[in-house]
Formats: C-alpha cells, sequence, structure tokens
C-alpha cells in the first residue's frame, strides 16, 4: 500500500513539472510575448508575438515608442498637423520615421501599409475613422491611447513595455516623469491657485477642454485650475462668450498648432469685445502650448513645468 501511494505522488510531481517545463516553452518560443491579453480601456488586446511592424497614428504616441527605444518598429505615422515638431531629445529618431499621413489616417492608408499593430490616439477609431473589426480582419493588434488619468497613462506605457520586451525602459520612463511632477507640485503647492482658460479657437463661441480631458489634469498638476472642469459630459466643447465672461480667467491657454496659427488666434483675443475686457488680455497672460504636449503620451511632465511656468511667473525668474 505505501509503495502504491509514493508511486502516485511521483507521478503528480513529475505531471507537474511537465506541466511546467511546456507553458514556460510555449512562451519562450516567440520570444516572451505570447498570449499576452490587456484591458484597454474595456477592449480585450491579445498579443500573441512581438509586433514588428506598428502605425503611431498621433504625434503622442510616437514620442511614447521613442521614449522606449522602439522607433525602429515604426513603419509609419499620422496627425503631424497636430505638432510642432518633436521635443529636442526624440527628433534625430522621429525625422527617420515615415509619414504615413499628414492628417488624419486613412483606412486604405492603414490596409496598404503591412502593419501588424496599431498604437493610435482614441479619436482615430469609430465613427468616421477606423472601424476595429476590420482592423482585427487585417491581422492588426489595435492598442487605443485614451488616458484621462496619469495612472491610465502609465499603464499604457507598462503594457507597450510588455508587449515590446522594453519593460525595464518603461519603468525608468514613469519614474522620470513621476518625480519631475512631484518636484512641480512641491513647487507651487504655496501659490494660489490659477483660473485657466484653454482656448483651442474661436468662431461661434471657444472651443475648450472639459472637465475629464487629460488637459485639466495637466493644468491642476502644475497649480492651475480649469475655468470649465465642470463639464464632465465630454472631454471638449464650445462655450458661449458669455459663459467665459461669467468665469473670468486669470491666464489663457493657447493651443499651438497648424492653422489657424497661435498667432491668428492671439489676435483673435484681442479683436472679439468680450475677450478683450479681460485683464489677462490687457496684461497679454497669455501661455503657449503645442497641442501633442497635452495630450497623454511622453510630455507630461515637459508639460507641467512648461505650464508652472507660465501660471507661476515669479517662481522660475
Amino acid at each position: 500500500m505505501k509503495k502504491n501511494i509514493l508511486l502516485i505522488l511521483v507521478i503528480i510531481v513529475l505531471t507537474a513539472c511537465t506541466n511546467d517545463k511546456t507553458e514556460q516553452s510555449t512562451v519562450d518560443s516567440t520570444g516572451g510575448s505570447a498570449n499576452l491579453t490587456f484591458d484597454n480601456y474595456g477592449r480585450e488586446v491579445v498579443v500573441t508575438e512581438k509586433p514588428t511592424k506598428v502605425l503611431t497614428l498621433g504625434p503622442n504616441t510616437t514620442e511614447v515608442m521613442i521614449a522606449l527605444g522602439l522607433e525602429n518598429n515604426i513603419i509609419g505615422n499620422s496627425l503631424n498637423n497636430h505638432s510642432r515638431g518633436p521635443l529636442p531629445e526624440f527628433a534625430d529618431a522621429y525625422e527617420k520615421i515615415p509619414e504615413l499621413t499628414y492628417g488624419p489616417v486613412t483606412r486604405e492608408a492603414v490596409a496598404t501599409s503591412g502593419a501588424d499593430f496599431i498604437y493610435g490616439i482614441d479619436w482615430e477609431f469609430g465613427g468616421e475613422g477606423l472601424d476595429l473589426e476590420e482592423l482585427n480582419g487585417l491581422g492588426i493588434t489595435t492598442y487605443m491611447n485614451s488616458a484621462t488619468s496619469m495612472e491610465e497613462i502609465y499603464q499604457e506605457v507598462e503594457d507597450l513595455g510588455k508587449i515590446f520586451e522594453a519593460e525595464d525602459e518603461a519603468k525608468a520612463f514613469i519614474s522620470d516623469q513621476k518625480n519631475r511632477i512631484e518636484a512641480v507640485e512641491e513647487k507651487v503647492s504655496d501659490e494660489k491657485v490659477v483660473n485657466v482658460l484653454v482656448y483651442d479657437s474661436g468662431g461661434d463661441g471657444v472651443f475648450t477642454a472639459g472637465g475629464t480631458n487629460f488637459e485639466t489634469l495637466l493644468i491642476e498638476l502644475a497649480g492651475g485650475k480649469n475655468i470649465f472642469d465642470d463639464i464632465t459630459d465630454k472631454e471638449w466643447a464650445t462655450v458661449s462668450y458669455e459663459e467665459v465672461a461669467a468665469r473670468e480667467p486669470d491666464v489663457i491657454l493657447v493651443h499651438d498648432y497648424d492653422a489657424p496659427s497661435y498667432d491668428q488666434k492671439i489676435e483673435d483675443i484681442k479683436n472679439d469685445p468680450a475677450l478683450a475686457q479681460f485683464e489677462c488680455v490687457k496684461q497679454e497672460r497669455f501661455v503657449k502650448i503645442e497641442l501633442e504636449s497635452v495630450l497623454p503620451g511622453s510630455r507630461m511632465a515637459y508639460t507641467v513645468e512648461k505650464l508652472a511656468e507660465g501660471f507661476h511667473p515669479d517662481l522660475f525668474e
């Protein structure tokens, strides 16, 4: 009886060891990226092998890949019309990346690109944008950039680190961002919070950022408050000049991209009868920021530092 029990125990142990080795060899056979599953804002994304031909849709997503040392995996990017050029530390790598489309991506360009993976900003998908099911049918795995919090963008970076076997680079990037942002928060902690109007563009009203917009979070980290942070049902909204006047800002944060130009926007603000009455306009308290710098990506610390200097110039003289 004892011999039978010992024999059963030996078989169980050997079976368990065999199963462990089989699972390990399955993972290793594809270079470490087999059967990785991610929750990408409610979508399940499964990666069975490390992608080699990547499209980055949006300058912010391109810079994240470069920050992780993955620029050689990128075969095309888009939305450079929303860019004022890469940060200096990313410039050399960025300039070598082929441009898939200057503006929003097209279905045809993606379908014929040969890509096996997309890391793209969420507004490029759905509606008139790319269809996720169609992309999957083309053999293209899609990971969307859609963060509205620091935790979410850090999670995106961690996920990319796992997908592309760049986990050390991802950890180093996140640590650097956190340290720099914490330094700014400490520096502005005793300062009066600055009321900020985000001015993307004008016209029949002011196109501005709502409370769930990632930009609102960056403003807060820099010692400011988005005067329209109570708009919580959408990231972007057009508000009337009367609504702006009722919440008179201390500073106007102006987006800089190709058209209309930054200079044109400043002229429009100064010539508008309602906005021209603000003390911040009379004193020219404008803060210029590139549009890609307020999107979730590689520039969180850079943007918080730049905004803090604009909101609290006396601290940085």
